[in-house]
């Protein structure tokens, strides 16, 4: 019987407290990781790089100057790191997560760790996250490259304006399929901030004919079709 597979989510952390153990490189990226995603961090270590010590001295994360020491270090955590450079230690700290419910991650050792982090291609707020489940990093982080090289660098931007249009629409029509069509629509075409966008017109018209009746071929009778939009260029999108 094969092993069971990993389940894919992304996870809320604004607000909640995460435990890094050790300040090194791996750590210090870890942190930088979680203080985007909202976490109160707390580092525990008794060395640190100087970009950990600054925010410490900025008061972005709490450093608690020495080595860890049990499990009363994880009193209230959500999530807990271990990224020494001492496997023993890791170990202890996965031990004590595991005793505390705590969801933890051994970094580099794969049978301490509850979750893993993915290879992450960021555009914005869109995130696409690749994982092998330990069985080739190297290929993770290949196609964490070729997906990046050929992401187009105004996605995020472009997903920004989408997602305030989506809500607007949500807002201003009610449940039909004409408006679950015009959202799908919405992530295959460009669209602009301006009122007079095409895209935007037409989605507006489409979403309003599941409220009138009205088909949305007449709805979208003086409304310009708006252009296909490739975020992948042509030549790779197959």
């Amino acid at each position: 019987m094969s092993a069971p597979g990993l389940f894919a989510m992304f996870l809320k952390l604004a607000g909640r407290k995460c435990v890094v153990v050790g300040a090194g490189e791996i750590a210090t990226a870890k942190i930088a990781s979680l203080l985007d995603a909202g976490a109160r961090v707390t580092v525990v270590a008794p060395r640190a790089l100087e970009e950990t010590r600054e925010l410490a001295r900025r008061g972005e994360i709490e450093w608690l100057e020495r080595e860890y020491a049990g499990v009363a270090d994880l009193d209230g955590a959500f999530v807990a790191i271990a990224a020494t450079a001492d496997a023993s230690v890791n170990g202890r700290v996965f031990a004590d997560a595991q005793e505390r419910g705590i969801l933890c991650n051994a970094v580099d050792d794969p049978p301490n760790c509850d979750f893993y982090f993915g290879a992450v291609v960021k555009r914005g707020a869109l995130q696409v996250a690749i994982s092998s489940a330990g069985e080739s990093p190297a290929l993770v982080q290949r196609l964490r490259r070729e997906i990046d090289a050929r992401l187009d660098p105004g996605t995020g931007e472009w997903l920004r304006v989408v997602g305030e249009l989506r809500r607007e629409i949500l807002a201003e029509y009610p449940a039909s399929d004409a408006r679950k069509q015009a959202l799908h629509r919405l992530a295959q075409v460009e669209v602009c901030e301006a009122r007079e966008c095409p895209a935007r017109l037409a989605a507006h018209s489409q979403a309003a004919s599941g409220a009138t009746g009205v088909r949305d071929t007449d709805a979208n009778a003086d409304v310009d079709a708006p252009e296909q939009l490739r975020l992948i260029p042509a030549e790779v999108a197959r």
